[in-house]
């Protein structure tokens, strides 16, 4: 495939040298931004245009065009700024612009991927000033386990004005219906290769990408996903690793990615506006976009959370969710500036689509505009008499609505809606655009342990505006604190991450010196990071001394076992935390309270000894986790928080360790990350 490398290359440089600070915005809780008006597009037409043809149909606002396959409901073509189509036109029509499902029936291991297909077409809308058109895939009895037992609606919406067009759909199962279990369900985006070899994702994350011949010729590694660009039509990615997860990106920052062209300069952008319908909440993470160029939305995903967040539909249960709408975005730079404004003009849009949001103008019954929907606000303080007599503001807090259930079951909730936001410095709080139902209040406040629930359930209805007043939140706490190790802000991020092996690099999360100030990296996406502990502990594992290690440079990020000489086989690893008290009561029935916070688990047992490891453990889990955050350089998957008892005569004067082992040994990837661990005295009076 031909292409310009040395623009690619200018671009590259140009793109890097201009990046500002990273964009996060947090979801819903953004507020009091203008719309934005698109100056630099070519003025619209005076109405919209529809064409409806045998097998296609075509949206037209005057600024692009967008062909869909009819009845499937298959983007085949979107036509911009003189280019035909921005979609890879060399892939089969049905491998352009999608919606699929990755589902099984119940007890099956391995699912199947299956691409929504509507079988009917239907114009809902034709104004002036929007266009909607719905696509509907039908499952009766006689299809059997040949589809997913769902009635699929895709709707696709242009309006008079935005360069771009929405889409959304809604899945309903039916009582009577089988059973099944959905893993997996996004809208996916293959662009020309041709043009677009720029990927952006934030402020820091972007860069020129390999093409998909570059992972082809490649050396795949022991994660099927990675591979090293041995022979790359780029020579400058030349050793680099290339792996779709390196990319990946939290639910509540992953708002707007895509793709720039260099030559015309056009920009491709999936904008979500909300995080309401994603399965997880805010910290899930997800992919985004990777090498094709693909970009994708993500709405149902197990990434980050294995089986556990996988939605299953049972009892011949009635089921209805909206998945959207999306916005996809394009834009040309302007004519007096370069490629780069592309991005930040995207990022303006996306504070339009975020303030615009719940849009008005879909006309499904089943997405509630702004007037129907309620908000609840309150104050969250924490209470902890060991830190402050008074209680302290719960700054920064997250707060969200979830299907009721168990204290932290918001993590692995799939079926229903979510909605969070982030309280004030004063531990105040305003959840707005809930959708009708019946919630439970859930939380957790960065800095302190646990999870927080509110006692009642909160019913929205449409217009509600519920006030809960000031809440109280009691972080899980038996005595005063006699060590810590980390931050319990449910990530391993300020442990020791290690530099990758100079073999497993990807320059994206190298640290660039070039200017004043080194540009932060998540150095832990980096490949094979859970090597370095052989290379760093190849015979004895790790010892923390409390008082004289230091957690950023002491602490491995993750617990994983040891590879042996053999190359084929592992062993468990035991690490130790040593630590001295000066006295120790014999009161009976009195308990020291250990806290273990793991911000990932995969396939592990965790066991707990105290002082040796010959008597039986004080404690062990399950073998646990299935979120493979590893594997696929996340720095956190679920959280776990284990509260752990150890009588206070199983403790000595003078130095006292405890064992942590990771007993199961069978996969590299097999490990825990740890979040925070303290130990807490017996309880005292305040």
């Amino acid at each position: 495939m031909s292409w310009n490398q040395s623009s690619l290359l200018c671009l590259g440089l140009l793109l890097q040298l201009s990046l500002l600070a990273d964009c996060s915005l947090k979801s819903e809780w953004t507020s009091n931004i203008p719309r934005r008006i698109n100056g630099e597009a070519p003025a619209p037409s005076s109405g919209l245009r529809l064409q409806i043809e045998q097998r296609y149909v075509v949206m037209d606002n005057g600024l692009l065009q967008v062909t869909l396959s009819k009845p499937q409901g298959i983007v085949t073509n979107i036509k911009y700024n003189g280019i035909d189509n921005l979609l890879e036109h060399h892939n089969e029509e049905e491998n352009r612009g999608y919606w699929d499902i990755f589902w099984k029936p119940p007890g099956v291991r391995k699912g199947e991927r299956e691409k929504i297909h509507g079988t009917s077409f239907n114009v809902i809308k034709e104004e002036e000033g929007q266009i909607e058109l719905s696509f509907t895939a039908t499952w009766d009895l006689s299809i059997g386990n040949k589809s997913v037992p769902l009635n699929i609606d895709k709707r696709f919406v242009m309006l008079l004005g935005p360069s771009g067009f929405y889409t959304y759909a809604i899945y309903e199962h039916l009582e009577g219906w089988p059973d099944f279990n959905m893993d997996n369900t996004r809208i996916v985006f293959k662009l020309r290769q041709d043009l677009f070899h720029y990927m952006a994702i934030s402020d820091q994350r972007q860069r020129i990408m390999p093409m998909p011949e570059d992972r082809e010729t490649g050396k795949p590694l022991a994660y099927s996903e990675a591979v090293i660009l041995t022979n790359p039509i780029n020579p400058e990615l030349k050793g680099e690793v290339d792996d779709k997860y390196q990319y990946s990106c939290e639910n509540q920052d992953c708002r707007v990615h895509g793709w720039i062209s260099s030559d015309p300069p056009v920009g491709f952008w999936m904008i979500n506006p909300s995080i309401e319908f994603r399965t997880g909440g805010p910290v899930k993470q997800d992919l985004t976009s990777h090498v094709g160029p693909t970009t994708l939305s993500v709405f149902v995903s197990l990434h980050y959370s294995g089986e556990d967040l996988s939605m299953s539909i049972h009892d011949g249960e009635h089921w209805k969710k909206v998945f959207g709408p999306i916005f996809i975005y394009l834009n040309l730079a302007p004519a007096d500036g370069h490629v780069t404004k592309l991005w930040e003009d995207a990022k303006q849009q996306l504070l339009a689509e975020v303030q615009n949001w719940p849009y008005s103008f879909p006309a499904s019954n089943d997405f509630p505009s702004s007037d129907q929907r309620g908000t609840v606000t309150g104050q969250l303080f924490i209470q902890d008499r060991y830190l402050l007599k008074e209680n302290i503001p719960a700054d920064s807090a997250y707060l969200g609505l979830a299907a009721p259930g168990d204290i932290g079951s918001w993590q692995t909730e799939s079926k229903g809606y979510q909605f969070w936001t982030r309280a004030n410095s004063d531990g105040s709080f305003s959840i707005n655009g809930a959708r009708p139902g019946n919630y439970s209040l859930y939380g957790w406040v960065p800095g302190f342990l646990g999870d927080y629930k509110y006692d009642l359930n909160v019913t929205i209805t449409p217009g509600s505006k519920v006030n809960l007043g000031d809440l109280i939140y009691e972080p899980p706490r038996q005595g005063p604190t006699l060590w810590e190790i980390g931050i319990p802000n449910r990530s391993a991020a300020e442990f020791y991450v290690p530099d990758p092996n100079p073999e497993y690099i990807n320059k994206l999360y190298v640290a660039n010196t070039t200017s004043n100030n080194t540009v932060p990296v998540d150095k832990f996406r980096q490949y094979g990071l859970w090597e370095r502990y052989a290379e760093l502990y190849p015979h004895e594992d790790l010892v923390y001394t409390v008082g004289t290690s230091d957690y950023s440079k002491d602490w491995f990020f993750a617990h994983v076992d040891r590879k042996n000489e053999d190359n084929t086989t592992y062993t468990p690893t035991t690490w130790q935390i040593r630590f001295n008290l000066d006295n120790v009561t014999r009161v009976p029935n009195e308990i020291h309270m250990l806290r273990v916070a793991i911000a990932s688990v995969t396939g592990s047992q965790l066991l707990v000894h105290l002082n040796n490891t010959d008597s039986y453990p004080v404690f062990s889990t399950s073998i646990i986790g299935r979120d493979n955050a590893i594997a696929r350089h996340g720095i956190h998957g679920l959280y776990w928080l284990y509260n752990i008892q150890i009588p206070s005569d199983k403790l000595t004067v003078g130095e006292n360790i405890i064992f942590l082992t990771q007993s199961r040994h069978m996969s590299p990837f097999q490990g825990l990350m740890y979040d925070y661990i303290r130990l807490e005295g017996p309880s005292t009076s305040i």
